[in-house]
Formats: structure tokens, sequence, C-alpha cells
């Protein structure tokens, strides 16, 4: 009964003839050029041109021309904050187990269809810890407050979820579902071993493939399916041999930032590329002239740097690796899947990847993909769902999220030049997806092609940047710069973390992954715009 109360004013709201009429005329949030008169209004009261208006004044404007504003982004900043003590809620969530499975010892009960006891509060503290869940768990708060506090409650609510695009999130869970199937990851590991065998297969010459070869996939296979390749074989090969914590999060730091930078090649793998590319009318050339050439240098720079930090540690994983190779010696072998399923899988992954912008095609090519792994059983792997429909809930929070931060983003970036925008897209990236990062520099007018002169910007201090056009070129390379900092940062990295976080003791420490990503993103931040001068 108390379910029918609570679905009430959702089944009025869908009953109501007028409900569909009236969300037409919704106005949130507002658009950003709303606010600019009412920039203008204020810098006149203030006798200053419109221009000179300060970036805390501009704020206020916004704050009070919509006081959601400011509650839309507290929300969002307190699902940041929670991603930085998931570890603790899981810490909490052991410590809660350990203590049910004492009590439970002592006093047996009988459950139904013998069941054991489940713990909720240790149950409860897993799910506020799972990284995935976070940004979904802090939607509630959100439209909580979206159905009290704005005028039309409800209706805004459900016209603003639906006004979201939540293709990428659909995309990313059937491409991770599809990419981390057995014939893929064969025909993937297959490719890689030729080049691994270079360096005799060891874990060293398997770690730099995967890690130089796998992310410059993503400029073609998309950075999600990409991602989940390079994640499982980077666990296959490396993880499972247990390198010290340090050597850990150095690789996946790694690992994200590469991914990050690897899509930049090509002008449709990329998220952060996709948002721009029609606007600023980017092509395949420009991309990988401006791009693509430095992605690849920095990519390799960081690697083998990292490579050198840890050499006296691969020689360790070097052992390992012998004594549990001699110790599976005698194991069989499973059977290879055939090269016709391999191929037909593959083609599921082209059609995926064709058909991205396209949710009924690549959803109903997956649904033909679940079947024939049916058919093929013998050949498969059992398909997981659990992972890639949490990232993809993490995704979808972050859409929701991220649609509300414009208000604020938006004016950061349009008031910073070239070098000092490069660096506020790197940062503001580690805190929001870096595809919203360049999808809101794309509307903001100060980015137009108009305000260059013979396609370059010239920044204040007379210097141009001779390969690039200024600030479109800058605000990019911070976002893909910056796409390793954080979980947040880029879409494929729940997609990693999802599949290597049970290597790391607790789960993915935030501080140690920043830290470890600190140094290649340096590398690329150098890449990027002191070899574009």
């Amino acid at each position: 009964m108390a379910v029918v109360f609570l679905l009430l004013p959702l089944v009025q709201l869908s009953a109501s003839p007028g409900a569909s009429d009236e969300s037409e005329h919704l106005n949130f949030p507002l658009p950003l050029e709303a606010y600019q008169e009412l920039q203008v209004e204020r810098a006149n009261e203030l006798g200053i041109a419109p221009e000179d208006l300060g970036i805390v004044e501009i704020l206020k404007v916004r704050i009070a021309a919509d006081p959601f504003n400011l509650i839309a982004t507290l929300i969002f900043f307190g699902a940041v904050a929670h991603t930085f003590l998931a570890t603790k809620f899981n810490k909490l969530a052991h410590q809660f187990e350990a203590a049910h499975l004492a009590r439970i010892k002592s006093h047996r009960k009988v459950y139904v269809q013998g069941k054991e006891p489940v713990s909720f509060r240790a149950t409860l503290c897993h799910f506020l810890g799972e990284v995935e869940a976070i940004f979904g768990i802090w939607l509630i708060p959100l439209l909580l407050s979206l159905v009290v506090l704005e005028p039309k409650g409800l209706l805004t609510a459900a016209y603003y979820i639906d006004s979201r695009n939540y293709t990428e999130p659909m995309f990313v869970v059937i491409i991770m579902a599809i990419a981390s199937s057995r014939p893929v990851i064969q025909f993937a590991e297959t490719c890689m071993r030729g080049i691994a065998s270079i360096g005799r297969k060891t874990p060293s010459a398997w770690w730099l493939t995967i890690l130089m070869i796998g992310p410059l996939l993503g400029s073609f296979i998309t950075e999600p399916a990409a991602m989940t390749i390079a994640a499982l074989l980077l666990g296959q090969q490396f993880y499972h041999l247990d390198p010290s914590p340090k050597f850990k999060y150095a690789t996946l730091g790694l690992l994200f930032v590469n991914i990050s930078v690897g899509g930049t090649l090509t002008h449709f793998a990329a998220p952060p590329v996709l948002m721009i590319v029609d606007t600023w009318h980017w092509n395949l050339p420009y991309m990988f002239t401006h791009f693509g050439w430095r992605a690849v240098l920095g990519v390799a720079v960081s690697t083998l740097a990292y490579y050198l930090v840890f050499k006296k540690e691969f020689v360790q994983l070097d052992r390992k690796a012998k004594e549990l190779e001699a110790e599976s010696k005698n194991e069989p072998e499973p059977e290879p899947a055939p090269l016709w399923v391999i191929f037909v899988h593959l083609g599921f992954v082209a059609w995926t990847v064709i058909t991205l912008h396209h949710p009924a095609f690549f959803i109903g090519g997956f649904l033909f993909f679940l079947a024939f792994t049916m058919a093929t059983h013998h050949h498969q792997f059992d398909i997981q769902l659990k992972s890639p429909l949490l990232v993809g809930f993490f995704l979808a929070g972050l859409v929701t999220h991220g649609g509300l931060q414009g208000w604020w983003i938006s004016p950061v970036l349009s008031m910073l030049a070239e070098i000092p925008l490069f660096i506020g897209a790197t940062i503001l990236t580690a805190f929001n997806d870096n595809a919203a990062i360049t999808f809101l520099a794309s509307q903001v007018p100060a980015f137009s092609p108009d305000d260059f002169l013979a396609g370059h910007w010239v920044s204040k201090t007379g210097k141009a940047l001779a390969t690039a056009q200024g600030l479109e070129y800058a605000v990019v390379a911070g976002a893909v710069t910056g796409g390793g900092l954080t979980v947040i940062a880029n879409a494929p990295n729940p997609a990693g973390q999802s599949i290597l976080s049970k290597y790391f003791k607790g789960g993915v420490s935030p501080l140690y992954l920043l830290l470890g990503a600190l140094f290649p993103t340096c590398v690329m931040a150098a890449c990027f715009m002191i070899l574009a001068h």
C-alpha cells in the first residue's frame, strides 16, 4: 500500500492532460545566454563595463537569478567529497561484517529457505563505498531538492531528467560487456602477444605493450572499449602478480592518463572531442596534426619514465611470473574460441561503435550479441553485467549532476587566456567529466571562431599558438590532459576502476590515484602546450 502512495504523484503527473504541454514551457536549467542581460544590468549598477564584471559578481548574479544553482553545486561537491571517503565506508563495512559473523555464531536462527542472515549495516556501507554508485546516490538529494524547492516541483524534475542525454552511459554499458567477452579479449591478447614477444613476453614487456598500444586503440574502437581491454589484460598479465601498492597506483594513474589522451588521434572516438567537432569544424587531419602526434609522444615518454622508475621491481615480477608459469604448466588449457566466433564478436564491437549515437541500434545489436553468446556458450566467459551496469549508473549520475554545473564553469573558462585556460580546464576536469568541460566551452561565445584572426588567437603577451586555434585548442588539450586525475575525470575511468579495484586492498584510493597520475599529467601538459608554441 505504501508503494502505491509513493507512485501516486508519478501516475498523476503522467496522467495530467496538460503536463506535457506545460513541460514544454519550462526553462530549467536557465540557458547560459539568459544570464548575459542580468550581468549587464549588474555592471550598470556598479558603473562599470560588462566585461569588467568580476567572477564573484558574475556568480552572485547567477545565483540570484536561480538560487538552485548553488544548491545543485553544493550537492555535486558533496558527491565529489564522498568519492574520497569511499575507502572509509569499505573499512566500516568489513568491521560490521566481522561483528555480524561473530554475533550469528552464538545466536543461530532459521531463516526462509535456509538463507544466511545479512548485515544491513555492512551491506549499506558496501553500497556507500562503491565509487560507481556514489553519483547515483547523490541524485536522491538532488531530485528531492528539485521537487521541494522548484515552483513546479515534480514536473521540473521529470522535465530535467527527460532533457538529459544518456546515450553515452548506455553505450559504455554495452561496449564494456562486449569488449570483455572471451573472444574479444583473446583477439586483443593475441595481437599484443606478438608485440610483447619482442621482450620475451615478460611482465615488463606486457606492461609496456598494454600501456602504450592499448590506449591508442581508443582512437579507433572508442576509449571505453580500449579501457576495458587494457584493464582486463593488465589484470591478467600484471596485477595478478601482486606488485607493490606504489607500483599499482602508478600503473593505474598512467593507464587513465594514457587512455584520456590516446583517443585524440581521430575526431570520432574520444567523448571530449566528440562534443566539439561539429561546432568547431575539426576533422581527422586537424586532430592528428594538432593532438595525435603529441599524444603518442606523451604516452611513450610517460610510460618509459615509469618503466625506468620501477625497473628493479620488474625483476621481482619476472621471477614471480616464472614461478606461477611453472606451477600451472601441467594444467590443461581451454580450447581457444574459433576464428569465426572471434570475427562475429568483432563485428558486434564494430556495430556498437558505428551506431554509438543511436541507442536503438546498438541496444538491438546487444540483444543479438546475448543470443549469440548463448549459442556459443562453451567458448564464452559468463557475461558479467554488474560492473558495466554500475559504470553506466555512475556516468548517468554524472550526466545529471554535470548538467547543472554550467552556470559557474562557463564564466570561469571564458575569463581565461590560453595558458590559464589550459591549466583551468585540467583542474576542472578533475571535478567533472572532461566531455562536460569541452561541451560547455563550445557554448561560450568567447570560443567562437569569429574571435580568431587568420585562424589563430593572439594572447595579451603577443605570443601566438602557431599550430592551434588558441582557446579552442587550450580547453580541449587541458580537458584530455586532466582526464586521469580522478575516476570522474573521464568517462572510461569508472570502467577501468571497476575491473581493477579487486587488486587494491579496500578499493582504489582517490588520493593515491591522483598522485599516481600527476607525473604523466605533467608530461602530457608539456607535450600539448610547450610543443604548441
